[in-house]
């Protein structure tokens, strides 16, 4: 039996860019393969490795796409044969070759070549992965300039800096609330009924001054809310479209429908079909999914006269290069549940509530915490998707990690905003405390690097300074701005 090697497809791309091949490499079918030009590496979600790569097979010059994958069958278990993208890729480079097939066929039907690249590494297997693996860690490093010269700043100087942007963040994320909120009151005043997205905000909106009574409508609020826990649930691959099915079937409509019996149903229902998710009921054999997708296309039946917004594709959505408990199906699911808690059961008021009979930041973290909670349940308990079912059964829509980032993120930017507007100082000065004192249990590659770089350990677990990583590397990391750097002026200077 041939044996089959597990590998992060990251250190893979390490090989193929560093060319760590011995002098002749050839197709599984025996041509011989010259790399001309090893192509782009995607840094984009979904899509082909690298890009506009050049190679040459036998006689003939191909410049297209390179796709890199652990195992050849993986080309047709990650859908690549059916996705219009990978109509370029002119070789498929895999670790094992667990086929008998010497190519991979693309949507167009056109013959893709394959290369399995454990035949001809410069060097044993196990010396060249740990090049890899040092090359792919140090360009990790490598995204701070100042990863060699940081050091000679302190730890507090560094804390303060971070703190303070930290701090900048939040404020920034509560004026982009206000902001929202404004456009939301200025077009329920200009008495808009079609859908939001089909207008564009003139010169008076901007000229206006807003007062406290512009913003007394209780769903404003709400959609405000509802919009960033959708944006925040679809995560890097989603979170736009996500956004944006938020803005189509709005609170207005959703309020149209809204069944308090079988409220869940009804914006299950409603969401799935405009989302363009729901699949074709002749396609499902599962009998558990049919009975499902037959209910969710009758409540639709009885509430589609009621919808006149934008109708979106299965195609809109991203599913690759996704853990299954991130795919959009899921992700609908967990938020319908959360809209239910914002129209059906007072989640607003009881967030109020928390805020001011809990002084305890502690307390108040945990209580917000059960709060925002969200458990799976029914039908999606046990699938990732209609027709599929989880290998385990699901515990939670939005979990501890996801909890505290819709907490930092979303609730505790908009409650501080409700509190400045209606002139509440002390429980705003509240919220701004739990901020500067709550502690997140999410983690995060980025933020994770740009400490270990920095040599803070674990101190960004804390949310303000979570935040202020992001942000320092966001405005100055990314920029280049190392000279207006607190740290980096040091560094360098």
């Amino acid at each position: 039996m041939v044996k089959q090697f597990n590998l992060n497809e990251k250190f893979l791309y390490e090989i193929w860019k560093n060319r760590n091949f011995s002098k002749d490499i050839f197709t599984t079918d025996g041509q011989q393969i010259q790399i001309i030009n090893t192509g782009n590496e995607n840094t984009e979600l979904g899509g082909p490795d690298f890009l506009n790569a050049k190679i040459k097979i036998g006689n003939t010059t191909f410049i297209g796409d390179i796709e890199i994958d652990v195992s050849h069958s993986d080309w047709k278990k990650h859908g690549h044969y059916l996705n219009k993208r990978y109509n370029k890729v002119i070789l498929h480079v895999v670790l094992n070759n667990n086929s008998s097939f010497h190519f991979v066929h693309s949507q167009d039907g056109r013959k893709i070549h394959s290369v399995l690249i454990t035949s001809f590494l410069s060097e044993n297997f196990q010396a060249t992965i740990q090049k890899a693996i040092l090359s792919e860690r140090s360009k990790r490093m490598n995204k701070m300039l100042c990863f060699e010269v940081n050091q000679l700043v302190n730890e507090k100087e560094k804390l303060n800096f971070i703190y303070d942007l930290g701090l900048k963040r939040f404020k920034n994320k509560c004026s982009k609330m206000l902001l929202r909120l404004k456009e939301l009151s200025y077009l329920k005043g200009l008495a808009v009924n079609e859908p939001i997205l089909r207008y564009d905000l003139d010169e008076n909106f901007y000229s206006k001054t807003f007062s406290a009574s512009d913003f007394f409508d209780k769903d404003l609020w709400i959609q405000v809310i509802y919009e960033s826990v959708f944006e925040a649930l679809g995560y890097t691959s989603n979170k736009g479209i996500m956004k944006t099915l938020a803005k189509s079937a709005d609170i207005s409509f959703l309020k149209t429908i809204n069944n308090e019996k079988n409220s869940v149903a009804y914006f299950e229902a409603a969401l799935f079909v405009i989302s363009g998710l729901i699949p074709n009921i002749k396609e499902i054999t599962d009998t558990e999914s049919s009975n499902y997708i037959r209910n969710i296309y009758q409540i639709w039946g009885e509430i589609k006269t009621k919808y006149d917004g934008r109708m979106f594709a299965e195609t809109d959505w991203n599913f690759f290069k996704m853990r299954p408990q991130n795919f959009p199906t899921l992700r609908i699911a967990g938020g319908v549940r959360f809209l239910n808690k914002l129209l059906n059961e007072n989640l607003i008021a009881q967030i109020l509530h928390k805020i001011d009979r809990i002084s305890d930041t502690k307390q108040l973290a945990k209580e917000l915490k059960l709060l925002l909670a969200v458990k799976a349940d029914d039908y999606w308990e046990k699938h990732y998707t209609f027709n599929n079912l989880s290998s385990a059964p699901i515990k939670y829509f939005i979990g501890g990690s996801r909890t505290d980032e819709i907490i930092v993120n979303i609730i505790l930017p908009i409650i501080s905003v409700y509190f400045e507007l209606f002139n509440k100082k002390e429980l705003s000065k509240r919220v701004i405390d739990l901020y500067i004192n709550y502690y997140q249990s999410s983690e995060n590659n980025l933020v994770y690097e740009v400490s270990s770089t920095l040599s803070l350990n674990k101190t960004w677990k804390r949310s303000v300074l979570y935040q202020g990583i992001i942000e320092l590397f966001r405005s100055y990391c990314l920029q280049e701005k190392c000279l207006e750097c607190k740290i980096g002026a040091i560094g360098f200077g």
